[in-house]
């Protein structure tokens, strides 16, 4: 994801410093006019704005205290990743007490989104911050400030809630109609226009006819989404039976295929009914 976004960024005439923990992933992007970094003190140092994309918020967390020394003051750090609403908080309070600011960012989209400049961006922390941000933001999407600091991730949080539970449904309908007797290719283009139209549908189920499971987002993310979405609701106090049921199925989706893509539920879903099969496509996992 950090990729193609540091592109949209470099391609709307922004200036910017580059650094990866895993030191040849940021090389190409010398080529694209962006300046690499050394070490994380030097990518930071000086910055009035700081992007982190990383994996996670126990990530995200070490980074940020490694770069705190170098920090600019008054610098305004946005974390694009997804994390728990609560680590967010807690990357705001670390910043605050420092005299710098925060916004969580979270993004909708994938890797294509990202290359297109069309990702959903949800963004948690103040107005002053969010418009200081926003001319960065858009170009790599449509950002939109859903509420104090942690809102973004919940905001995340929700749309993931609605991916995890829309592919497995997916997977359940194109193999209903299989198992049934109904081509499902001609299914999914019967109902696409009408209410179950959907980014999943459309996407995901034409890679599901693919047998197509080279990873976009990956099922373990998927996975950390899904016990993050858990641990919300466990905070507001709420029950969402649903997504226990969607966290079980990815919870068995990540002992055989963790870096399949998040289509993969179709695999999950055929394990449980053996004799059944999407098609006769061989699977493409790498």
């Amino acid at each position: 994801m950090g990729d193609p976004m540091v592109r949209r960024l470099l391609a709307a005439g922004h200036a910017v410093t580059v650094w990866n923990r895993t030191a040849a992933k940021a090389q190409p992007l010398a080529a694209a006019g962006a300046t690499v970094a050394p070490d994380l003190a030097s990518a930071v140092r000086g910055a009035g704005m700081v992007i982190s994309m990383l994996e996670a918020g126990p990530i995200v967390g070490t980074v940020m205290g490694d770069a705190l020394p170098a920090l600019a003051p008054h610098a305004l750090w946005v974390d694009m990743s997804s994390t728990r609403q609560d680590e967010a908080q807690a990357f705001h309070a670390l910043l605050a007490a420092q005299g710098r600011r925060f916004i969580d960012a979270p993004v909708s989209g994938g890797v294509g989104g990202a290359a297109a400049g069309t990702l959903a961006i949800m963004a948690g922390g103040t107005q002053a911050d969010f418009d200081e941000a926003t001319p960065v933001l858009q170009a790599m999407g449509r950002p939109t400030l859903v509420g104090p600091a942690g809102s973004g991730q919940v905001a995340k949080l929700c749309n993931q809630l609605i991916v995890g539970a829309t592919i497995n449904v997916v997977a359940e309908a194109l193999l209903l109609a299989q198992a049934a007797g109904a081509d499902p290719a001609a299914m999914r283009a019967a109902i696409r226009g009408g209410f179950a139209e959907s980014k999943i549908l459309d996407v995901h189920g034409q890679r599901m006819l693919e047998r197509n499971f080279v990873a976009g987002g990956q099922v373990k993310t998927q996975l950390k989404d899904q016990q993050n979405i858990l641990a919300a609701a466990q905070a507001a106090g709420l029950q969402l039976p649903i997504t226990e049921l969607v966290t079980q199925r990815y919870q068995a989706l990540v002992q055989t295929v963790p870096q399949a893509d998040h289509a993969a539920g179709l695999l999950g879903l055929e394990a449980l009914n053996p004799g059944v099969r999407l098609g006769d496509a061989p699977d493409r996992l790498a």
